[in-house]
C-alpha cells in the first residue's frame, strides 16, 4: 500500500473491477493502494456485488481443488470466493477467487479485519464522498413532516433487539422490492422495520455507502445533510445489478425511503466509522 501514509488510519472498502481486472484500496475514500488482479474464468465467473470479508487465513488451502494454496486468504463467500495472493497471467484465470500480487495481498491482510466492504463490480467503479445518503431519514427532508409508515406484523412498527447480537460490525440493508430495512450486527440480526416509499417510478439500482469520520460535531441525525456531520459517507454504485444499466454515483434515489422516527433514533445511535449500508432494488 504505497499511499497509506495519505490516510493511516480509518475505515476501509476494497472495489474490485473485472473488466479493468483491477483492484483499488480506499481508506476514509482516499485511495491507498491499486494493483492487478486475475478473477473468475470462462464458467467460473467472479460474482458481482457487494461483500463483507467473512473470515481470514494467512495459510488457507483449497478443500476443492486439490489443496491449492491460498495464501494471506479473505473470504468473501461461504462456497468458497475470496481474495489471496494468487497466479497473474494477465487475464481472468482463476475458479472464481480474486487473485492479488503476493506482496500486495500480505500488505492488504494485515489493515483489513472482518466485516470490512469488498465491492466486486463489471464496470470500473470509485468511490464518491457524500455528505449523507438519505436513506434512513425519519421525516421529509424538505418539509420535516414525519413520514408514515407500514406496520410490522402483529401491529408492529419495528423491532429492535440489539441484545441478539452485543458488538460487531453493522450493516444496515434496505430492499426496496421488500419495503423493508434490515439492520445486522456481526452478520446477526438485530432489528427490522419497514419502510414508506416516496413517489418515484425510478429503478433505484444497487448502492453500498460507508461511513467515515466527518469533520462536525454534535448528532448524526438523518436529516442532517450538510457537508459538516459528524460522520460522512463513501458511495459505491454498482453497474449490472438490479435495474442500474450504467454507473451512477447519483444518491437522489435513497431519498424515497422514510421510516419510524423510535427506529431511527435506535439506529442513528449506532452508527460510527465502518457501518456499511446496502441499498437495493432486489428482494
Amino acid at each position: 500500500m504505497g499511499e497509506g501514509q495519505l490516510e493511516p488510519s480509518g475505515p476501509i472498502v476494497i472495489v474490485v473491477s473485472l473488466p479493468e481486472q483491477r483492484a483499488s484500496v480506499y481508506r476514509n475514500g482516499v485511495r491507498i493502494g491499486i494493483a492487478t488482479v486475475s478473477t473468475g474464468k470462462r464458467g467460473h465467473r467472479t460474482p458481482t456485488g457487494v461483500f463483507t470479508i467473512l473470515n481470514k487465513d494467512k495459510d488457507h488451502h483449497s478443500k476443492t481443488y486439490g489443496n491449492a494454496p491460498m495464501p494471506y486468504s479473505e473470504r468473501l463467500t461461504w462456497d468458497g470466493v475470496a481474495l489471496h495472493a494468487g497466479g497473474l497471467p494477465g487475464y481472468p484465470s482463476s475458479h472464481g477467487c480474486v487473485h492479488l500480487p503476493s506482496e500486495f495481498a500480505r500488505q492488504l491482510f494485515e489493515i483489513t479485519e472482518k466485516g470490512m466492504t469488498v465491492v466486486i463490480a463489471d464496470e470500473a467503479t470509485a468511490p464518491r464522498h457524500v455528505a449523507h445518503p438519505h436513506a434512513l431519514a425519519p421525516v421529509d427532508a424538505a418539509s420535516g413532516e414525519t413520514q408514515p409508515v407500514a406496520p410490522l406484523a402483529g401491529a408492529q412498527d419495528f423491532r429492535w433487539q440489539p441484545e441478539q447480537s452485543p458488538t460487531g460490525p453493522v450493516t444496515v440493508v434496505i430492499s426496496a422490492a421488500d419495503q423493508r430495512v434490515l439492520v445486522l450486527r456481526n452478520g446477526i440480526e438485530i432489528g427490522r422495520s419497514r419502510i414508506a416509499l416516496g413517489n418515484t417510478n425510478r429503478s433505484l439500482g444497487t448502492h453500498a455507502y460507508m461511513a467515515v469520520e466527518g469533520e462536525g460535531r454534535g448528532p448524526k441525525r438523518y436529516v442532517s445533510y450538510n457537508d459538516a456531520a459528524p460522520l460522512r459517507w463513501v458511495a459505491v454504485s454498482l453497474p449490472g445489478h438490479a435495474g442500474s444499466g450504467r454507473w451512477e454515483h447519483d444518491t437522489e434515489p435513497t431519498q424515497h425511503f422514510r421510516m419510524p422516527e423510535e427506529f431511527a433514533a435506535a439506529l442513528d445511535a449506532l452508527l460510527e466509522p465502518g457501518v456499511t449500508m446496502l441499498v437495493t432494488d432486489a428482494p
